[in-house]
């Protein structure tokens, strides 16, 4: 029993690479090449939230200072005000 369904997929100028990968016996069916699409995306996405990890990782472990609210908002508070008397 197959553990898929067929879909439809409209592909537009993506065709073009369809029909080339298959011209060049690279792959034997549409159905191959979209898979194999799907594990670079698949192995693309797992990659850069890898890196989203690491990142967040290195933010939380940071030893920088911690700043407070109150401060940050008044910073905030005057960037925004120098950016509006700035403007003409």
């Amino acid at each position: 029993m197959r553990n898929s369904k067929p879909i439809t997929v409209t592909l537009g100028n993506q065709q073009t690479s369809i029909d080339r990968r298959l011209a060049s016996g690279e792959y034997d069916s549409a159905s191959e090449i979209v898979r194999a699409g799907l594990r670079a995306l698949d192995r693309e996405e797992e990659v850069l939230n890898q890196i989203l990890r690491d990142k967040l990782r290195v933010a939380l472990d940071g030893s920088g200072p911690d700043i407070s609210a109150k401060d940050v908002f008044a910073r905030l508070r005057a960037h925004h005000d120098e950016q509006a008397k700035a403007k003409p």
